[in-house]
């Protein structure tokens, strides 16, 4: 390998939302957020805007555009247009900001959940009402319930359906017949489609997602797509992303709810970020997606071995693990806490994704195997203890 993905890097006392916590004991799983030094080229990019030594106002050069544009269609096989792309400042922010552009207040929008839980957020924060389409649990799989799905997009009053793929917190990574229904169903009953593919070059090796403007013309007519490189890259706090909307009058009005909301300009680093990423990092990308992969076994393994009341649901992207707790006997919110107390684990109670996800935690698994072995100890001596407190 050409990068230590191994290293730990100390991320306490730096301000970092996922590491500065209260107790030094507590070792963070939880926030989408990598424990990996960024690609040498992004930092390169980045010293060098440094080196500038000026930080005023900044446009959107070709080189942002191409950079999209040649990604999307070399890793996954779809022509962006230039003229369908917008920046924005995060795909929560676009989120958001095309919620509050493309419906009105009380309608409602569409969610297969369980799912990230800022779809929630931009929903109700924006005054309209969530509809919980769950997602069928079968055999450790995820799969759309297609019959309850189209009842609830033929109700007049909705009119968004928000998309997650590849879906988090599952990291199941949609079909293209799968993706072609949705589309079909929600142009049949005039409701758009937004889809935030933020997690979607995060597969593991022989595994790849589906981009839902490639699976038909209703998908590409009726959708609005957010990406980034953030996830990806481990540079969410650079706060750059783009917004994808072939069609006309969908680009017009997103456009404007973007400027509208002030999240189309970009900050210094924003810009370089991303073309360094893109255009110069994708090596890097292919040995953290094999990483992740082993991450991902260890888990397996190490469960089925020591902890087999807890059943991982295999994924093919995402660097997440989601997993089932149902066997313990207990709400996954009533666990994480006596966790988190009793060894430190910090991981995610899975309710906060919505309907389905009561009896599962999330964990995250982008940090070097020493942290997830570590994790790991943890979760096993922390079922160990609940058990035998029950």
């Amino acid at each position: 390998m050409n990068y230590n993905f191994d290293k730990v890097v100390e991320r306490r006392n730096t301000n970092s939302l996922k590491w500065d916590l209260a107790k030094e004991n507590e070792l963070p799983m939880w926030v989408a957020d990598m424990d990996f030094e960024a690609a040498p080229a992004i930092i390169e990019a980045l010293c060098a805007k440094i080196g500038q030594k000026v930080f005023g106002y900044n446009i959107i050069p070709d080189a942002w555009y191409n950079a999209y544009i040649s990604w999307w269609q070399r890793r996954h096989g779809v022509k962006y247009e230039k003229e369908w792309l917008l920046f924005s400042t995060g795909v929560i922010a676009s989120l958001s900001s095309v919620v509050r552009k493309l419906t009105t207040p009380a309608e409602k929008i569409v969610l297969n959940t369980p799912v990230y839980n800022h779809f929630y957020t931009s929903v109700i924060n924006n005054g309209r009402r969530v509809v919980e389409n769950e997602l069928i649990y079968k055999d450790g799989e995820y799969s759309i319930d297609f019959e309850d799905l189209e009842k609830k997009l033929s109700d007049p009053e909705t009119t968004m359906l928000i998309l997650c793929n590849p879906q988090n917190p599952a990291g199941k990574l949609w079909s293209k017949e799968e993706l072609q229904k949705i589309a079909k169903l929600c142009a049949d009953n005039n409701v758009v489609v937004v889809s935030d593919e933020i997690h979607c070059d995060v597969a593991i090796p022989g595994s790849a997602y589906t981009p839902f403007v490639s699976v038909s013309d209703e998908a590409k007519n009726n959708s609005v797509t957010l990406v980034a490189p953030t996830k990806c890259f481990n540079i969410a706090g650079i706060k750059t992303s783009a917004v994808v909307v072939p069609n006309k009058a969908l680009f017009d009005k997103v456009k404007r709810g973007l400027n509208t909301d002030e999240c189309a300009e970009p900050n210094t680093f924003a810009v370089d970020a991303a073309v360094a990423a893109f255009d110069k990092c994708e090596d890097w990308l292919e040995e953290f997606n094999a990483y992740v992969g082993e991450n991902k076994n260890i888990v397996y393994d190490y469960l089925k071995k020591n902890i087999p009341c807890i059943k991982p649901v295999k994924s093919e992207g995402t660097y997440l693990v989601w997993l089932d707790c149902r066997e313990l006997g207990a709400d996954a919110e009533t666990f994480c806490t006596f966790l988190r107390e009793k060894t430190g684990l910090y991981v995610v109670a899975g309710g906060v994704y919505g309907k389905g996800g009561e009896y599962f935690l999330r964990m995250n698994l982008a940090c070097p195997k020493s942290l997830v072995y570590d994790g790991l100890e943890r979760l096993k001596n922390g079922v160990a203890e609940f058990q035998k407190n029950k």
